[in-house]
């Protein structure tokens, strides 16, 4: 006879279905990748928005479909428009039986500078929501070179639970192991599309064994890309100069403040043994009120990780165009020749 099966109790089955299984790869739509696409070359170079539907299934994340965000400046009437507007949206793709749970946002990107401050804080506000939220990211410069650069993007969990405690300093980035690629987790995208799409798709396509993706990347010309790239990259060393030489500055008063701290130390040895001589009791070597004694805040180190981040992508994006390019140039050197 077999073993009845263990019963579990109310509260063990809750804290069961509680723990879901980590998120591995987000499954796209091709048309809410084409909306996506649309939207952001429609306006490039400027920056959209806009957000994403879909349903969160096991380790799945699917997006169904997306609706874009109006383009307006920051005004807090404006904002209450755009909240209205994306309450009103969604109420609208629910009449007509569509998905409308929200299961994060889409943004446009000019040569992958996206990894600002700003990025996270609307993470952690998506967070507050939707445990599970992801930002697509969409590069149209990057896409002209005959790539789709297109990916998904999250925060880990321990920058998550070290940015709620607002402390990010050396000491506490050492305890927990943190470093600046911990930041972003990057989920692969999988593309879906349904039998009937994929069928009109197929006889949709050209005759022609050569695609406009294949002609982009046969491109000589990456003057272009590289200049801005390069540009982007200079900026953020200049900034990482400045971010050090807050360190820096951090550092001198620390050093600053111990050179007095041991100065008062030593006149106050002096002093208590002059009041050891006359039969006092001595005073104590240590005066919290005393300025000298006051902790020196340590500069966050948050902004340090965002540009070294932001450095790491446009060196290798350089890193790939230069190799793409000697590989274009040696192949049309070939083919002069013969």
């Amino acid at each position: 006879m077999a073993n009845p099966a263990p019963i579990r109790s109310f509260l063990q089955a809750a804290k069961a279905e509680e723990v879901a299984p980590a998120l591995r790869v987000v499954q796209m739509e091709g048309l809410a990748i084409l909306k996506i696409i649309k939207h952001c070359k429609e306006f490039s170079p400027a920056l959209v928005t806009g957000q994403l539907l879909g349903l969160d299934v096991g380790s799945v994340l699917e997006v169904t479909n997306c609706f874009p965000f109006p383009n307006r400046e920051d005004d807090e009437e404006l904002e209450a428009e755009g909240a209205n507007y994306q309450l009103e949206m969604m109420r609208c793709l629910r009449e007509v039986n569509v998905d409308n749970n929200t299961v994060g946002w889409y943004q446009s990107t000019l040569l992958g500078s996206y990894q600002t401050v700003e990025l996270i804080e609307t993470f952690m506000n998506y967070q507050e929501n939707i445990k599970r939220c992801v930002c697509i990211i969409y590069d149209p410069s990057k896409s002209n070179q005959g790539v789709l650069a297109l990916k998904a993007l999250k925060l880990s969990d321990s920058f998550m639970e070290l940015y709620r405690s607002n402390n990010f300093t050396g000491e506490k980035l050492r305890e927990k192991n943190l470093t600046w690629v911990d930041i972003f987790e990057e989920i692969p995208i999988k593309v879906s599309n349904s039998p009937l799409i994929s069928a009109c798709m197929t006889e949709l396509e050209a005759d022609t064994p050569v695609a406009q993706g294949d002609l982009d990347r046969l491109q000589l010309s990456t003057k272009p890309f590289m200049e801005r790239n390069l540009e982007f990259l200079m900026e953020c060393m200049d900034d990482m100069s400045q971010e050090q030489q807050k360190f820096q500055y951090h550092y001198r008063n620390i050093a600053r403040q111990q050179t007095q701290q041991q100065a008062w130390l030593q006149k106050r040895r002096a002093e208590n043994m002059a009041r050891k001589a006359a039969g006092e009791e001595p005073s104590p070597e240590e005066d919290p009120s005393n300025p000298i004694f006051k902790l020196i805040a340590e500069p966050s180190r948050l902004e340090t990780f965002l540009l070294t981040n932001q450095i790491s992508n446009y060196c290798n994006q350089i890193n790939g165009v230069a190799g793409l390019s000697f590989n274009r140039l040696y192949l049309m050197k070939a083919l002069h020749e013969n």
